[in-house]
């Protein structure tokens, strides 16, 4: 009988810019390299527990394995015969969690007896009535950056890169997913339950390991894609993503093979806090993308290029997370090229450089902030840094050196480094190597520049002006004239957005209430257009859209959506805050952690 094949372990990188703050491991003494789950979930006590098993890879005469827990109840832990080994859980440090040590002798594979705290950052229990079909509970995981620490005891930080596997146990009928492969079908178990058993072969980063159980249902799209949702929003957010095959195909023309397996998707209940999230063969995705016309489907786009830029290749520390996101979103724009065209691309290169030129504007180009690289104690300037300029440096690149060379470079990084962590001064070396090809054309590229230094180098590619010549034109004739496009329906949803984020900050109600009755902004079905309308509305104290904002506030969990609304309510003094505090206190609780914690430091208490 043939022995099964050896886990791949990824390495785990030692130069001092590899070195996270944010997890208590020390993996150059003991690191994890394979988990595996055996859980159940108790819906009604929100209560995930059971076992995990860690494989361990120690250096000679180490004595401690060091993981991260963020609240988890241990009840014990022993070697793989059963035998107890002796463990402590140290000082908790904030939202970092605290130390959980075993002692490990000559143990290389330990089993933690353990459960998850019922408020578990990382997991969001949803009663049947937040749900489409109000008839069964939902359960979600959103794990980035450093939340599955609060329901997975391991070395949670995105350099130690782990294979998994996982056995699922959940009350019929709710079905689970994971980002795992789904082992065959599921196991029936006595009492109304089923077993559901994943694996991830490939060594990943452990923030994307994901879980969501629910009403849920699934339709394919092609050989290797598919949707799950509840059964009430399968066939809208079927039609939403149809074209995702097509998507695979065309980021594989660009950049080669993809990896993974299968690509599937999960429409969640709104209170999902981001637009989506790259989990590894399983994109977890909220239903405020689906407009009806594909309009938003660049966020399939977006986590479909994680499958390269992030979940491939890795940033090794959060300071560089513009290795996931900026890579990526110049990856999904291109996407965006071959599946709906270049004017839409280039439409959205211009609003994602106006999200730049904003944020320079409000915290000044001479921001720490607003560099690539962010070393541990910067205050970032946010995502239009992260994900905009990061897209902005490698379209520049690509200006410069034409597109069949800088799509080979590329290429060539994601295969170098593929199941790996990286840094920032890795991609530097790569691009002046590979790219560049000498130092003189690496300082003509401004490559250092564009990753360490603040602002906009001067070779910054702008945007063509043609992307919204049409819709410009528009906005300057509202300006001088009152008048308002008389094709606004026919338009693009970027053309929409633009159009209004360039209306003048201050509007009376009259003004507003014919902008509403003209344009249809309240009745839009596309929540993008319908936030920019709220926030213009509400900056301005125009009363009839308190009520919209009061229903969309309870029904989105969007942060992208959420903190903005209740930041401009906040900003209104007298008229504002007491409607901020008063929606906030009713819906905080059916927010995710991540919604919660930074709408927290908005609205405060009288």
């Amino acid at each position: 009988m043939s022995e099964a094949p050896a886990r791949m372990v990824a390495p785990v990188l030692a130069t001092p810019d590899a070195v996270d703050i944010l997890t208590h491991a020390r993996p150059h003494e003991a690191r994890v390299t394979h988990v595996a789950l055996d859980l159940e979930l108790d819906f009604a006590g929100k209560a995930v527990r059971g076992t995990a098993v860690l494989d361990v890879l120690a250096r000679p005469g180490a004595q401690e394995l060091v993981l991260d827990s963020e609240g988890l109840q241990i009840a014990r832990v022993t070697d793989a015969g059963g035998r107890p080994l002796v463990w402590r859980m140290g000082a908790a440090s904030g939202e970092k969690g605290a130390p959980l040590a075993v002692t490990l002798g000559d143990a290389r594979r330990i089993v933690i007896h353990y459960a998850a705290n019922p408020q578990a950052s990382a997991l969001q229990w949803l009663s049947p009535e937040q749900t489409a079909g109000k008839q069964h509970p939902f359960l979600f995981s959103q794990g980035q950056a450093i939340l599955n620490r609060s329901w997975i005891p391991t070395q949670d930080s995105p350099g130690i890169r782990q294979t998994w596997q996982a056995r699922i146990v959940a009350p019929k009928p709710l079905d689970v997913v994971m980002s795992g492969i789904l082992q065959g079908e599921p196991e029936e178990l006595a009492g109304g339950r089923r077993a559901f058993r994943f694996a991830m072969d490939k060594p990943v980063a452990p923030y994307l390991i994901a879980i969501a159980a629910g009403d849920i249902d699934f339709r394919a799209i092609g050989p290797r894609t598919g949707v799950w949702a509840e059964p009430a929003m399968l066939d809208r957010a079927h039609a939403e993503v149809v074209e995702t095959e097509a998507m695979v195909e065309a980021a594989e023309a660009l950049y080669g093979p993809y990896r993974w397996g299968r690509y599937d998707m999960i429409v969640l209940p709104p209170a999902f806090p981001y637009g989506g999230m790259e989990n590894p063969v399983m994109t977890f995705l909220t239903p405020t993308f689906i407009a009806g016309d594909r309009s938003l489907t660049g966020l399939v786009a977006h986590e479909l290029a994680h499958s390269w830029s992030g979940n491939l290749v890795t940033n090794a520390v959060w300071g560089d997370g513009w290795l996931n996101e900026g890579v990526t979103s110049y990856f999904e724009n291109r996407i965006v090229e071959e599946i709906y065209g270049p004017k839409r691309a280039r439409q959205e290169v211009a609003l994602d450089t106006m999200a730049i030129m904003e944020t320079l504007a409000e915290v000044g180009a001479d921001a720490p902030g607003t560099a690539l690289h962010q070393p541990d104690g910067t205050d970032s300037a946010g995502s239009a840094i992260v994900y905009n300029k990061g897209a902005a440096f490698l379209r520049t690149l690509e200006r410069e050196v034409g597109r069949e060379r800088f799509d080979a470079w590329l290429r060539q990084w994601f295969d170098k480094h593929a199941f790996q962590p990286a840094t920032s001064a890795m991609i530097l070396e790569d691009l002046t190597a590979n790219l560049a090809g000498s130092a003189a054309e690496a300082e003509r590229l401004r490559l250092r520049e564009w990753i360490y230094a603040p602002g906009l180098p001067a070779n910054f590619a702008r945007p063509d002006p043609a992307a919204f010549a049409m819709t410009d034109a528009a906005s300057q004739a509202y300006i001088e004239t009152g008048s308002l496009p008389a094709d606004w329906g026919a338009w693009t949803s970027a053309e929409r957005q633009r159009f209004l984020q360039n209306l003048p900050a201050e509007r009376d109600a009259a003004e507003l209430a014919r902008l509403d009755a003209a344009l249809g902004l309240s009745r839009t079905g596309n929540n993008e257009e319908l936030f920019l309308w709220l926030r213009l509305a509400l900056a301005n104290r125009f009363e009839p859209a308190v009520p919209q904002a009061e229903r969309f506030l309870a029904s989105v969990g969007r942060t992208k959506f959420v903190r903005p609304l209740f930041a401009t309510l906040m900003g209104e003094g007298e008229w504002g805050q007491p409607t901020a505090r008063r929606i906030y206190a009713a819906n905080r609780s059916s927010y995710h952690t991540v919604t919660q914690r930074a709408v927290d430091r908005i609205v405060v208490a009288d």
